[in-house]
């Protein structure tokens, strides 16, 4: 028999994943790297409180308040994308690409100097 959490489980667990995305002291950024994940392509910074709460508008799924583009990338074909709380501490990791991945961009190679925008990020907690 497989697990099945609840949709009151299910807001706790994403509230609780996306709230260690707003600790540390600093700004909390979503960074896109390349495929060895260490060489930076392009840094975003989340907003003071990057996410609303979870279940309000779909259970188990919180939405990202507004975050701020990348106008100036390093660049690179990215791969991989991380959360990173405030004190640079890694929260979640995700695949990027251009379709069927955790996180879709218009075209994962990015030029150098090239603006890079998200403009809707949700985390989702399955039931």
């Amino acid at each position: 028999m497989a697990v099945t959490l609840t949709t009151a489980a299910r807001n706790a667990a994403c509230n609780a994943i996306v709230d260690l995305v707003d600790a540390g002291t600093g700004d909390s950024t979503l960074v896109f790297y390349a495929s060895n994940g260490s060489t930076e392509v392009a840094t975003l910074t989340f907003a003071t409180t990057a996410f609303g709460a979870s279940g309000a508008v779909n259970p188990g799924e919180a939405i990202a308040a507004a975050i701020t583009s990348d106008t100036s990338a390093t660049g690179g074909t990215t791969t991989i994308a991380k959360f990173l709380d405030g004190d640079g501490t890694e929260v979640l990791r995700c695949a990027v690409g251009t379709s069927g991945s955790d996180i879709n961009l218009s075209n994962n190679v990015i030029a150098a100097s090239e603006t890079v925008a998200i403009t809707e990020l949700k985390v989702t907690v399955p039931a």
